[in-house]
C-alpha cells in the first residue's frame, strides 16, 4: 500500500491554505510545473482520443486547462483543485479565452481523494504534479478509476524520491524533523495502478536539476509554489539563527560551478480505465484481468511497460543543456 507514514502525513487544511495565498502569484515561480505539464500535453500527440468530458485534477491556476479546452473541440474540461483561491485564478484565465470556450469549462473545488464526481463520467483525467499532495494514493488513484468511463484515460505525473534529495540531505545535519515530503517511487506507483484496476500502465522518468544562487532563493521559491511544511512531523516553532546556519553550510557542500542545485525527479505515466470485460472479479475477492485487454493500447514510444521495471532518462527541451542525461533550468535571483 501506499499511504505515507505518520511523520509525513500531510495536513490538509493547512495545504489548502498555502495554496489559496500563493494562488496570484504561483505563475511567476512554479516554471518547472509548466514545463512538465507543457511536455504532458506534447505526450497527448501520441494518443487518439476524442473525449467528452476532461477533469484537469489539481488543476492549479488553470494553466493546462486552457490548452486542453483548444485541443479537444467540443469537450467540455473541469477544473479541479483543492485550493479555492486557485479556482478563482483559473476561472480570470477564462475571461481571456473568446466567448466561444468559455461554456466548455467548468470548476470544481475538491479533493482527489474523493472525487465530488459521479461514477463512470469522464473520459480522459489530466493530472500534473499533484498525486505527491496526496496521504492515500491508493486512494486517489481507486478514484480515478471511479470516475473514468470505461476505456478512459488518466495521463499524470508526480515527483519521485530523488526530489530535493539535497535539501533533505541538509535538514537531516541539523535535526531529525519532517522538512520535505516523502515522495514515492516510480515502480510503487506502478503496482498502485494495477491495484486499482487500471490496464497497460506505461511509467518513464525525467530528472531535472534547478540551480540558484543561495539557499535562500531556493526557499523563497519552494514557498511561492505553495510548497510549505504542513507535515505531521513538522517542527511547530520558529526557524532560529542557528538550525538556519547549519542548514545553509550544509547545503553549500553542493555547491558547483558557482550555483546550488535542486534536483528533481519526475514520474511521468498513463493508464486506461478497464472495459467492462476487462475487470473479473472472483468470490474471494482476486481480481482476474485478460491477457487480451493489456493488447492494443497506444503508448509513448520512448518508455517501456511497467512489468519491465525499467527507467527511461531523457532531455528534450530545446532550452536545455544536456549534462549527465538531465534537464539543467537555471533559476536567478529576483
Amino acid at each position: 500500500m501506499t499511504e505515507l507514514p505518520e511523520a509525513y502525513r500531510l495536513d490538509k487544511k493547512l495545504m489548502r491554505r498555502a495554496f489559496d495565498c500563493v494562488a496570484r502569484e504561483y505563475d511567476k515561480s512554479a516554471l518547472l510545473q509548466h514545463e512538465v505539464g507543457r511536455r504532458m500535453l506534447e505526450r497527448l500527440d501520441l494518443m487518439r482520443l476524442k473525449p467528452v468530458l476532461i477533469l484537469d485534477a489539481g488543476a492549479g491556476p488553470g494553466v493546462h486547462t486552457k490548452p486542453l479546452v483548444r485541443r479537444y473541440k467540443g469537450a467540455t474540461v473541469i477544473a479541479l483543485d483543492i485550493a479555492h483561491g486557485m479556482l478563482l485564478e483559473a476561472r480570470k484565465r477564462v475571461a481571456l479565452l473568446s466567448k466561444w470556450f468559455t461554456h466548455r469549462q467548468t470548476f470544481v473545488c475538491g479533493d482527489i481523494e474523493s472525487l465530488p464526481l459521479l461514477t463512470a463520467s469522464v473520459d480522459m483525467i489530466f493530472s500534473n504534479l499533484s498525486l505527491q499532495w496526496c496521504n492515500d494514493l491508493d486512494r486517489a488513484l481507486s478514484e480515478f478509476c471511479r470516475v473514468l468511463k470505461p476505456g478512459g484515460l488518466l495521463m499524470f505525473s508526480s515527483f519521485g524520491p530523488d526530489t530535493l534529495k539535497e535539501l533533505r540531505a541538509s535538514w537531516s545535519n541539523v535535526d531529525q524533523y519532517s522538512h520535505v515530503n516523502a515522495f514515492i517511487d516510480m515502480h510503487d506507483i506502478g503496482d498502485a495502478l494495477v491495484r486499482a484496476h487500471f490496464v497497460n500502465p506505461v511509467m518513464d522518468v525525467e530528472r531535472y536539476t534547478l540551480t540558484y544562487p543561495d539557499l535562500h532563493t531556493l526557499m523563497r521559491d519552494l514557498k511561492n509554489i505553495g510548497a510549505h511544511n504542513v507535515m505531521a512531523g513538522r517542527p511547530h516553532g520558529l526557524t532560529g539563527k542557528g538550525r538556519l546556519h547549519r542548514l545553509t553550510a550544509a547545503y553549500e557542500t553542493y555547491r558547483k560551478d558557482g550555483v546550488l542545485p535542486a534536483s528533481y525527479e519526475v514520474v511521468y505515466g498513463h493508464a486506461w480505465a478497464p472495459e467492462p470485460t476487462a475487470r473479473q472479479t472472483t468470490q474471494d475477492g482476486v481480481v482476474k484481468i485478460p491477457l487480451a485487454s493489456l493488447r492494443g493500447r497506444s503508448r509513448h514510444p520512448a518508455s517501456r511497460d511497467i512489468s519491465s521495471s525499467l527507467y527511461v532518462s531523457r532531455s528534450r527541451h530545446p532550452a536545455s543543456r544536456d549534462i549527465s542525461a538531465s534537464v539543467y533550468v537555471s533559476r536567478e535571483a529576483t
